[in-house]
C-alpha cells in the first residue's frame, strides 16, 4: 500500500519533536517523496538483479530481461512468476544475469508460483514474520526483505541497521568519528519508532543535501 500523505505528516512531526537532529534534516532535505510499488514479485527480481552491481549496469540489465521475459514492455519493469516458465538459465544470463542471478531468479518464481511465498496475502503478515517468509527464497536476504516491507508494503517502522547509507548517514548527521554498529544505529534510531521508514529514507537523503 502507498504512504498515506496522513500518516507522513504525523511521522514527520513525530521525528522533529522526538530527535533535534533528525529535525534538522528534515528541514535541511525537505518533503518526504519516498513512493511504494505495486508489482511486488517485479520489485524482488529487480532487488536481486541490482544486488552488488552499479545503478546504471542494473538499469541496461534489467531492460534486457524485460524484452526477453514480455511479449510487448512497456516502459515500467513489470513480469510475473509465469513470464519465467518457460525461460532457461542460458536465456537469463544472455540479458546479462549472472548464473548465480539466474537461479535466485528462477527460486523466487518457483516459490511464488507454488504458494511457498505468498506476495498476494504478504501484507496480512507482521513485519518478521514477512521478513522470515521472504528470505527463504535464494538471494534474498534480511537487507531485501525490509527494503520491500518498506517500498512495497508501505510499512512504516522499517529501520535497516545495517545498511551502509543508513550508517553514513548516522555517522555524519550525528558526528560520529566512525560508522556505526547495526546496534548502534538501533539505539539512536529508538526514538524514531513507530517511524523509522521515514528516518530511513531522510538519512538516505541527507547524504544527497549539501
Amino acid at each position: 500500500m502507498p504512504f498515506s500523505a496522513q500518516h507522513i505528516k504525523a511521522a514527520r512531526l513525530h521525528l522533529q519533536k522526538s530527535d533535534p537532529t533528525m529535525k534538522k534534516i528534515i528541514k535541511k532535505v525537505g518533503p518526504f517523496t519516498g513512493k511504494t510499488t505495486r508489482n511486488r514479485f517485479a520489485a524482488l527480481v529487480k532487488s536481486i538483479v541490482s544486488q552488488q552491481i552499479s545503478t546504471a549496469a542494473a538499469r541496461t540489465i534489467l531492460g534486457r530481461l524485460h524484452e526477453a521475459v514480455v511479449e510487448n514492455p512497456g516502459p515500467t519493469f513489470s513480469v510475473s512468476p509465469e513470464d519465467f516458465a518457460g525461460m532457461t538459465a542460458d536465456q537469463l544470463r544472455a540479458a546479462g544475469l549472472s548464473k548465480q542471478k539466474a537461479t535466485y531468479v528462477f527460486d523466487l518464481a518457483e516459490k511464488v508460483n507454488d504458494g511457498t511465498v505468498d506476495l498476494k496475502n504478504i501484507h496480512r503478515l507482521n513485519d518478521e514474520q514477512a521478513i522470515e517468509a521472504l528470505v527463504c527464497v535464494k538471494g534474498i536476504g534480511r537487507w531485501t526483505a525490509q527494503m520491500f516491507l518498506m517500498f512495497c508494503l508501505g510499512r512504516l517502522d522499517i529501520l535497516p541497521a545495517d545498511d551502509l547509507g543508513i550508517k553514513n548517514g548516522v555517522k555524519r548527521a550525528y558526528g560520529l568519528e566512525e560508522l556505526p554498529t547495526p546496534k548502534e544505529v538501533n539505539e539512536i534510531g529508538e526514538v524514531w519508532h513507530p517511524y523509522a521508514s521515514v528516518a530511513s529514507w531522510y538519512l538516505w537523503r541527507s547524504l544527497e543535501a549539501p
